[in-house]
Parts: C-alpha cells; sequence; structure tokens
C-alpha cells in the first residue's frame, strides 16, 4: 500500500508523523506524494482555529479522488481527530479510520485491517492511564535520520487546565513514560547515528509527577540522556514556567551537549492576564527564571509564546506584554489572538476583545519582536559556530554551493561550502560573517566531521 501522510501543528504532531511513518514501513507500506497515495492520513492540531479549519480543507480535496475510487481512503489522527471523533466518518464518508492521540500506538494495525477489507471503519479515541508505549521501530524510514537528529517523546497530555487551551481535552490527561523506556529509544537512535535528540512533552518540567512516574524527576532524566556516550546535542520542549525546577536551570551550565536554548512560553506580560488564564506564574516569578537561566548560561538563547487579546485584556495589559518582551529579549516568539476553544473555560470569559483591536495589538507585537530578533542576531556577526547541516540551502548564487543548517541555539545558519560529498548529518565550524532578519550567514572554518 502507498500511503501520504500531511501533519499540522506542534513537533509532537510531527514526531508522531515520523513514527507512523516509520512502523508502516516496516509492514511493507511506501510513502508517496499525494496523487499517489492510496490511504492519505492527515494528523491534527486543534490549539488554535485556523489549523483546524485546514484539515476540513485538506479532506474537501480528497474528495474527488475518493469519488473515483472506492479503494482509496483517508484516516484522520492528533488533537481534531480526539475532538470531533466518529463525526468525521459522517462528514466524509471516505475516512475510515479516526484514530486520538494515544490511539496511534496501534494506528498502524487499524490501517492494515482496513486495507484488507477486514473491517470498514474503526476510531481509536480513547484515553489510557499510562503511556501507550509503541514499537521503536527505528531506522526503518528511508530518510527519517539523514540530518542525524530525531525527537524523543518522554510523556503525553497536560494536568495544567490554563483556561486557554484545549490540549488536557485532546491529550488527555498528564502520562509519563518510564525512563527506562525513554533512555532504550535514545540510546537506540546514538546508535543508528542520531547526533542531536529532542525531549518532547506539553510539559517536560513536570515528567514523572503523575502515576507513570518512578522517582525519577525531569533533571535526572536530563543528566541520564545527556550521558548517552555519543550524544553531541540535547534539547527539550514543552517548558512550563511554574514547575521548572532549580536542576533544570542548573543543568544548562553543568551538562556540555545539552543546547544554549529554550522555549518558555510566557503567554502574556500581564500579571492580570497571566491570572485569568491559569498560569500559576507571574511577572517576578517568570523574570526569576529568566535571570538563573542567564546565570547558568549567559549565552542562552530564550524564545517563547504569546497570546494578544485574551478575554479582558486592556491596553495597559497590553503594554505590559510588550515591556516584559524587550525587557526578557527573546530571540523569537510565536505570537496569536486568542481564538475560542470547545470545551475550555475561557470560552465564557468576558468582555472578548474585538478583532480589529486584536489584529492591531498583534501587529505592534511582531515588529517589536522583529526589531529584538535583528539586533540579536546582528550582536552574532564575527563569532564561531558549529552548524548542524540540514540539506541544501534555498540561498544559492551560482558561484558555489550554499548549505543550510542549525547552530547549537537553533538558529538557521547558511554558509558556502563546494564539495561534492553529501555533508547532511555533519556538524562544520563557521564563523558568523552577516545577520539576514530571521537568519545567518556564515563562512566555513574547518572541515565537516
Amino acid at each position: 500500500m502507498k500511503f501520504h501522510i500531511t501533519t499540522f501543528g506542534c513537533q509532537m504532531n510531527v514526531h508522531d508523523s515520523q513514527w507512523l511513518a516509520r512502523a508502516l514501513e516496516a509492514r511493507g507500506w511506501e510513502q508517496a506524494d499525494e496523487s499517489g497515495a492510496q490511504v492519505y492520513i492527515v494528523n491534527t492540531c486543534s490549539v488554535r482555529d485556523k489549523p483546524e479549519q485546514k484539515v476540513y480543507s485538506e479532506l474537501g480535496r480528497f474528495a474527488a479522488r475518493a469519488a473515483k475510487d472506492s479503494t482509496v481512503f483517508a484516516a484522520v489522527g492528533g488533537c481534531v481527530a480526539q475532538q470531533v471523533g466518529e463525526g468525521f466518518f459522517k462528514r466524509f464518508p471516505y475516512v475510515r479510520l479516526v484514530f486520538g492521540t494515544d490511539g496511534i500506538a496501534t494506528a498502524p494495525d487499524a490501517l492494515e485491517r482496513i486495507a484488507e477489507g477486514a473491517e470498514d471503519r474503526i476510531a481509536l479515541l480513547d484515553f489510557d492511564e499510562i503511556y501507550p508505549e509503541r514499537d521503536m521501530a527505528t531506522g526503518t524510514c528511508s530518510d527519517l535520520h539523514k540530518n542525524r537528529q530525531a525527537f524523543v517523546n518522554i510523556m503525553q497530555g497536560c494536568d495544567n487546565f490554563c483556561t486557554y487551551c484545549i490540549v488536557p481535552f485532546t491529550r488527555g490527561r498528564q502520562k509519563s513514560r518510564h525512563p527506562d523506556q525513554v533512555l532504550a529509544e535514545c540510546r537506540g537512535l546514538v546508535r543508528a547515528g542520531v547526533r542531536e535528540i529532542t525531549l518532547l512533552g506539553q510539559n517536560v518540567n513536570s515528567f514523572g509527577q503523575d502515576k507513570g512516574g518512578v522517582g525519577v524527576t525531569f533533571a535526572e532524566l536530563l543528566r541520564m540522556v545527556a550521558e548517552i556516550p555519543g550524544l553531541d546535542r540535547l534539547r527539550f520542549t514543552t517548558s512550563h514556567p511554574k514547575d521548572i525546577a532549580p536542576e533544570v536551570i542548573e543543568a544548562f551550565g553543568k551538562l556540555s551537549n545539552l543546547c544554549p536554548s529554550l522555549h518558555l512560553p510566557m503567554q502574556a506580560g500581564s500579571d492580570a492576564v497571566l491570572k485569568r488564564m491559569g498560569r500559576k506564574y507571574d511577572r517576578r516569578r517568570y523574570l526569576s527564571i529568566v535571570d538563573g537561566l542567564r546565570q547558568a548560561r549567559p549565552d542562552i538563547s530564550l524564545t517563547t509564546d504569546l497570546i494578544v487579546g485574551f478575554p479582558g485584556e486592556t491596553e495597559e495589559d497590553f503594554e505590559q506584554t510588550l515591556e516584559m518582551v524587550e525587557r526578557v529579549g527573546f530571540e523569537s516568539s510565536f505570537s496569536f489572538k486568542y481564538s475560542d476553544r470547545p470545551g475550555v473555560a475561557a470560552l465564557k470569559f468576558s468582555p472578548k476583545v474585538e478583532p480589529e483591536v486584536a489584529t492591531k495589538r498583534l501587529d505592534r507585537l511582531q515588529k517589536l519582536q522583529n526589531d529584538i530578533t535583528r539586533k540579536c542576531l546582528k550582536n552574532l556577526v564575527g563569532r564561531p559556530a558549529e552548524v548542524l547541516v540540514e540539506g541544501k540551502s534555498r540561498r544559492q548564487d551560482g558561484l558555489g554551493i550554499f548549505w543550510r543548517g542549525r547552530d547549537a541555539s537553533w538558529r538557521v545558519v547558511n554558509f558556502r561550502y563546494d564539495c561534492d560529498d553529501d555533508i547532511v548529518g555533519s556538524m562544520v565550524p563557521v564563523t558568523i560573517t552577516e545577520a539576514k532578519n530571521h537568519s545567518l550567514i556564515g563562512e566555513r572554518t574547518g572541515e565537516p566531521w
């Protein structure tokens, strides 16, 4: 069978799709482009309304093919699948499988049963009480680890119930993996040639603080993964500020392969808004974390998430967010207008911020962020960096070959290297020579390794 996967949303969804592709290839299935696939799989995100609407658009485009060929079918997974459930069967008759965020572990078997005609439609929507382990299936996907980077889930779900967030309803309550399983997967990936691992979870800082916990904290897990021989870089996401432990902050100064970058969602800079969001920290607490991180690792790059137009947000609240963004000096941020999501507490909050007001605030915030980003990148000119190569750059001038990769702080770096060899997955030493709006240009100073 030929299959195609389209992925929306976060890094956890990307990782889920990569695992699903490996699992299907291990069963003899073949990846194909959308037009040649017999099974079209959409892995969905519902954290905001826009990506949810894209899912319906994607499935609508598939309708013409399904009408002409009854042997092709679609499957929907992820957060929108968990939210809408069997409603997809009624709206799109060619959708034959719906699997939620815990159901992905058994999705490959379900897809095989449907393809073989053993079952017509299957819904995998139940939440598990403990983390649903999956077959490792490492190394079977043809291009998965070519760039020698990998994601590893350490947990699933969230117990925080921030008032705007749908994640606890679509991914369930927090479930930590057993640390032995995490370490086994990480060791297998490093043996397969992976040089950089990113540990994933909705709130990695609370790892182990649930039924799946066995007394190992996130700081201890970080240390154990960092000690794996051959692992050059270690990252993690996402961190909730209310749960970050002093030991995790200190790890940035103690673990040499823990990358100097952290995504630390602030969401708002007003204590009043943070309280309505149910974030359980205030400006002072957030700034104390930032100070601790910079004391532990002065070169750390901080990024964040921000929501504008949250119900009840005043102009003064918004100005406080701008002030915090400037004070922290985030190197980049993901910023969005608030949108109501089904089932969350903020759905009933008032007054709602007028859409045109929220749009203007978002524009102001993003302009400020762009200015800060440019200054941060400009300050790197003249400094050395090691770039893990991800592929050839879109920046080509006909005078040589430009390559693209990431430095230890996850910045995009383009550099020239005229070489017939494929250096994807190699580390290349460079000196930063130029700063663009959202990326860097470097000059190679040594041989790939």
